[in-house]
């Protein structure tokens, strides 16, 4: 049902093309009265009215006109206000502090040619790093939402490490921490007006996911435990993974990155709200 007295937090926002050809907006609103989901539609004349700041996930915002579909269980939104506007992410201060803090932590390898392979890659790409989002919509989907989550796994894989680093070379952890998600700072766009996030359509075309792409960048400097590890973290096939968890006989170092990857997803800084 649509509640114009109601507040709405926007949980997701994007836009794609209509059949004949036009712009249509998705976007996705939670009544913060009783947390009921709707789903709303926003034609191309609305569109072209909306800045990009109003669409920004996080915004709290109240429907002024619209309509409800009851068969397709969707809104028709002709026009809202923001209440209040959300953060984009994460402030320049802070991301640049948790990349310091990353880079201290591959100073600290004892491996020299790991050190240098994962400072090189991070120094190269600081800036995309820093403001990349980690995802479109599941988990840290906004400015400096991938620095944040990976953070997380390495700070994750501090605390489990000294149980295990007798089976487990704590180097090759915390890079495959830190390298894991590395193709989504080309997976992914960002607007950093509006935070919206997008797929980029040149990496689609040439790799099949993020984790291809840090797979195959391990894998050609010879760092072959870390390119599995990599290849695994997204735990089954049907999710994403090239090394499914569920095979049989796989060696322990393969499940790690998949569990520390899951707690930050679920348990982290996962929306841009949990910044507040």
């Amino acid at each position: 049902m649509l509640d114009l007295k109601a507040k709405y937090e926007i949980l997701s926002f994007s836009i794609g093309d209509t059949k004949a050809g036009t712009k249509m907006g998705k976007m996705q609103i939670k009544n913060l009265d009783d947390s009921s989901i709707l789903n709303c539609v926003l034609w191309e004349e609305t569109l072209n009215r909306t800045s990009d700041s109003a669409t920004r996930t996080g915004n709290i915002i109240r429907i002024i006109t619209g309509s409800y579909n009851e068969k397709f269980n969707n809104c028709l939104l002709n026009n809202f206000e923001v209440l209040e506007q959300a953060k984009l992410g994460i402030d320049e201060e802070l991301r640049n502090d948790y990349f310091n803090k990353l880079t201290e932590t591959v100073n600290e390898f004892k491996n020299e040619k790991l050190k240098n392979f994962v400072l090189n890659k991070l120094k190269e790409n600081e800036e995309k790093i820093k403001v990349s989002p980690a995802a479109k919509h599941m988990h840290h989907n906004y400015i400096g939402g991938l620095i944040v989550h990976t953070f997380e796994c390495v700070e994750y894989a501090k605390v489990i490490l000294p149980k295990f680093n007798k089976y487990i070379n704590s180097d090759e952890v915390l890079a495959a921490c830190i390298l894991h998600d590395f193709g989504k700072i080309y997976e992914y766009d960002i607007n950093l007006e509006s935070g919206l996030v997008e797929y980029n359509e040149q990496f689609k075309k040439d790799w099949i996911t993020h984790s291809q792409y840090a797979f195959s960048m391990c894998m050609q400097e010879g760092f072959l435990n870390i390119a599995k590890m990599i290849a695994s973290h997204h735990g089954r096939a049907d999710w994403g993974a090239m090394i499914d968890l569920g095979e049989k006989d796989l060696e322990p170092f393969y499940y790690i990155i998949h569990h520390i990857d899951d707690l930050s997803a679920k348990f982290g800084a996962t929306s841009v709200n949990d910044l507040k």
